[in-house]
């Protein structure tokens, strides 16, 4: 017997995808089916636009020719701030083809919240849009070259959109065959996405590219994807649905996938049947959408994917719905369903091949059934979860334990049967229309308006956005004009924060209820916003 030997983590996660990365992906379809539809855009206005696997393969090596040609090479940062648009996926996989980073950032941050993802990552370039040029410009001015495409979206841009001075799309357009060589490495960085939780500063997760290959791989069988399906992306290409639940998912069966400006209530149902899309990313605002515009008997979606086992939504909307939960961190689908299993109502479903789960109660124990805890995932570092927060030592050793268990935020029960139902959502966090907020980012902005003395977020039950954003204040002179200090608090937020992240009220207070140990309890908080009048 041969003596046993210890092999680094590092490497056997390596092993797995060894010889393949995301350009290997793109140019194995490419060459197995390069007349296959791959990225179909579907603008508001104008004509569509289809790229063929061969087509985008090529795209993609041109626009990273003139990537190169800039000086960007491995490790690399570009930031792509844009709407969803051909040009953004482009450039994120021709980033790709060089080793390089794409560091996609929500379009509705302002400047301040845009200089910190620039400096933050260190972004050499930028790609984005007439209507974020100024912007951009005034947020990285250390930027080395920022190119911007020619329309937004589809929509053409304003005479003074189009003064911004700097290179279009066009400049980034090299010869393909100067890409130059590298070693693929399956561990590479390949894209960074910002996400809120509960600190004050978005934290930029990053994705391998074995991250990718991993959701290929994994996602289809999650969400009963083949070949000849059709996925829908309406959701912003800066958030990690798009990304990996529809467009990682579609490379790994070589399917097709059919790319809006954004999210379109009157549109819904056309381009559905237009494209005889088969999937979709559900979420409360689209189902309440879906549902405004009358389901058609007819329609060709067989899958939509929300995060709760609803009976009721699988007969109403003539489609199943596959529950899914996941979080920009750990890549995909760690916990879904199957059409196999029946399921209690509002289960979330069981824990995903590839990851492990545990349920963590306030003590530190294991939950029993029927106890309530923090929902905790383990996968592989830089493979089923994400490789780390970029810079950001505190949130990684806060986020990841020492034996790589990350750590949710979410609380959950388990059930008899090995289900887990969803209770709670972190208490610093909230999800405004599916878009992260921090809790803790919204106090930092308010306190530095003059005369608080402490200030409390929480979140508000929203009809059409699930929740919003509101502030319990007390004031530090009980005398002082509530009217005003509300106005000062809300053009705080206004000029430091993306606009989903602004409170929609300022509650004034005397004193916050409290938990055990004293602690203040945002349960109540949110629990006596709600019995206010609604927002808008």
């Amino acid at each position: 017997m041969t003596e046993a030997t210890t092999i680094d983590a590092a490497r056997v996660a390596a092993y797995q995808f060894q010889g393949q990365d995301i350009p290997w992906l793109i140019d194995h379809w490419a060459t197995h089916q390069s007349d296959k539809a791959f990225l179909i855009w579907e603008p508001k206005d104008g004509p569509s636009r289809t790229w063929t696997y061969a087509e985008f393969a090529e795209e993609t090596k041109r626009v990273a020719a003139g990537l190169a040609a800039r000086g960007v090479g491995i490790g690399d940062m570009v930031l792509i701030h844009a709407e969803n648009c051909p040009e953004a996926v482009i450039g994120w996989y021709a980033c790709s083809r060089l080793g390089a980073v794409a560091v996609t950032t929500n379009t509705r941050s302002v400047a301040a919240e845009v200089e910190y993802f620039i400096t933050h990552t260190g972004c050499v370039g930028a790609i984005t849009q007439p209507r974020y040029a100024a912007l951009v410009a005034e947020a990285g001015p250390d930027l080395g070259w920022i190119v911007v495409t020619d329309d937004n979206s589809g929509v053409p841009a304003t005479a003074d959109e189009l003064a911004h001075g700097r290179d279009g799309w066009g400049s980034l357009h090299g010869d393909p065959s100067g890409v130059p060589d590298r070693e693929r490495d399956p561990m590479l960085p390949a894209g960074i996405l910002f996400t809120s939780g509960t600190t004050s500063k978005p934290k930029a997760v990053v994705h391998t590219h074995a991250n990718a290959l991993w959701a290929a791989k994994v996602n289809p069988t999650n969400i009963q994807l083949e070949a000849d399906d059709v996925y829908l992306a309406s959701l912003p290409f800066f958030h990690v649905n798009t990304q990996s639940w529809a467009i990682w998912s579609i490379l790994g069966v070589g399917g097709t996938v059919v790319l809006q400006p954004k999210f379109s209530a009157s549109r819904f149902w056309p381009v559905i049947e237009k494209y005889s899309v088969t999937h979709i990313s559900l979420l409360p605002f689209v189902i309440q959408t879906a549902f405004e515009q009358g389901i058609p008997e007819d329609h060709t979606v067989k899958v939509g994917v929300f995060g709760l086992i609803m009976a009721v939504l699988d007969q109403m909307m003539g489609m199943k719905v596959v529950a899914a939960y996941g979080m920009t961190e750990l890549v995909t689908h760690c916990v879904h369903s199957n059409p196999w299993e029946q399921y209690p109502e509002m289960a979330m479903g069981k824990v995903s091949p590839g990851y492990e789960m545990l349920i963590v109660t306030e003590d530190g124990l294991l939950a029993g059934v029927g106890e309530m805890g923090e929902l905790w995932i383990r996968g592989v570092r830089g493979v089923s979860v994400c490789l780390e927060y970029f810079r950001n030592d505190e949130a990684n050793e806060k986020f990841f334990t020492s034996d790589g268990w990350a750590r949710t935020g979410d609380i959950v029960m388990l059930l008899e049967d090995g289900n887990i139902r969803y209770c709670d959502r972190d208490k610093d966090a909230l999800k405004v229309g599916g878009e992260n907020v921090s809790a803790r980012e919204v106090e930092d902005v308010i306190r530095t308006v003059p005369g608080l003395a402490d200030v409390q977020v929480v979140a508000k039950s929203h009809q059409r956005l699930d929740m919003v954003a509101v502030a319990f204040v007390i004031k530090a002179d009980q005398g002082a004009d509530e009217e005003e200090l509300s106005r000062q608090i809300v053009d705080a937020c206004r000029q430091n924060l993306a606009d989903f992240k602004v409170p929609r009220a300022v509650y004034f207070v005397t004193e916050y209820p409290t938990a055990e140990l004293g602690k203040i309890s945002k349960k109540d908080l949110r629990e006596l916003a709600d019995s206010y009048d609604p927002v808008d």
